[in-house]
């Protein structure tokens, strides 16, 4: 795909021109009317280019727009854009300067009711289109003002489109599909950028109709085409210290609201002993999303952030042998996500041991492991079923 052009030209000029016009007090009609070059082409490029500037992401607007993009990072005066198989540079308009960027960064942090100064230097929060937004200045920043914004997309993957762009095969799929079903406690790990997101959101929309579910996020990011989902998401304190809502009191509040599934749309921290405790007291069918670098690295990743609620590495290794029935590994290899291995939890002389039951090898065959037996358990003779696919 060609990249956008940023090139001087009279529209371009003509729009500066026009929203200085527009600031000045003047109506979009008179400004338009003393137009040199005000044919509808023109006018059409001048509204998206406003609206660019004004409601949108500015020179980022028309990246975050390409649903083919997960990432756009723009550090100082370069910019970086991801459409799935790594980061390219990619043009920003002649002129761009670093006041540019701080400018947009402070009108984008303000656009989520967040604020960006020396004073509050990094900001999160979620743009009007649901991409999200991180933005540092200096100098928590050493190398100008930092913007990174992960793109919201409009409609979520279908399991079968995941399987067409190369994450799966059939069998794999079946056995996914049936997790759901089964009402299987699932987690699913890898790095960041390896589709953790992408992959919850398709599973869960799988759910029967009938089913109500709770999703919990930092900041929203799941879409879920699913007709009965309810969103919560953690509130910071004010600069008071007041009004803020963190994920463990997000985790308690969606257990009163009759959930027939709980997703924690990421576990960093504490929450994770409220998640387990919730899907071991009869709450089936859970999903959460870990960061992980690889399956073996879980019980470690779980016991570190246990320890943050106050859980000792024993009791949170019973509690998670006994809550999660499969662990699904995904990685990122040139460019391509891909799920590596399918693993269950168990305790080995009372440590928590996360051991491969499916795993792709490096020749792309799909080989049993040791766990199979475990899984084979928990989803009865339908997983043999799934694998003969």
């Amino acid at each position: 795909m060609s990249e956008p052009s940023f090139a001087a030209n009279p529209r371009r000029d003509w729009g500066g021109r026009l929203r200085r016009a527009i600031a000045s007090g003047q109506g979009w009609a008179q400004a338009m009317a003393a137009s040199p070059v005000a044919d509808t082409q023109t006018m059409a490029d001048m509204a998206i280019g406003v609206y660019e500037d004004i409601a949108g992401a500015g020179p980022l607007q028309r990246y975050l727009d390409d649903d083919v993009v997960t990432d756009v990072l723009l550090n100082g005066c370069q910019l970086w854009v991801d459409r799935g198989k790594g980061l390219l540079r990619a043009p920003l308009p002649p002129g761009w300067s670093e006041a540019d960027t701080r400018a947009l960064a402070v009108r984008l942090a303000a656009g989520c009711a967040k604020r960006l100064d020396q004073a509050s230097p990094v900001v999160d929060g979620t743009l009007g289109d649901g991409s999200r937004l991180h933005a540092v200045l200096e100098p928590v920043s050493a190398c100008g003002t930092l913007i990174s914004l992960r793109a919201f997309r409009s409609k979520a993957f279908t399991i079968e489109q995941l399987r067409q762009a190369g994450m799966f095969d059939i069998r794999m799929q079946k056995v996914l599909e049936l997790l759901v079903k089964k009402r299987a406690n699932c987690l699913i790990s890898g790095a960041t950028g390896t589709g953790k997101t992408t992959l919850l959101a398709t599973l869960v929309a799988l759910v029967e109709v009938q089913q109500r579910l709770l999703c919990i996020e930092e900041s929203r990011e799941l879409r879920i085409n699913h007709p009965h989902v309810v969103y919560l998401q953690e509130r910071r304190p004010n600069v008071e210290g007041a009004g803020g809502v963190n994920m463990s009191e997000l985790v308690r509040i969606a257990l009163r609201m009759r959930p027939d599934r709980l997703i924690l749309g990421e576990c960093r921290g504490g929450e994770v002993a409220d998640v387990l405790t919730a899907l071991n007291t009869g709450h089936e069918g859970g999903w959460a999303t870990l960061h992980a670098n690889s399956a073996v690295d879980v019980p470690a990743r779980l016991a570190a952030l246990g320890a943050l609620a106050g859980l000792s590495p024993q009791a949170l290794n019973l509690q998670a042998a006994s809550a999660l029935d499969a662990v699904i590994h995904l990685e990122r290899q040139q460019g391509l996500r891909r799920l590596r291995s399918l693993a269950v939890l168990w305790r080995q002389d009372g440590e928590l041991i996360c051991q491969d039951a499916l795993t792709w090898n490096d020749d792309g065959q799909l080989v049993p492991g040791a766990a199979l037996e475990l899984l084979r358990r928990r989803l009865g003779p339908a997983l043999d079923q799934a694998l003969g696919s």
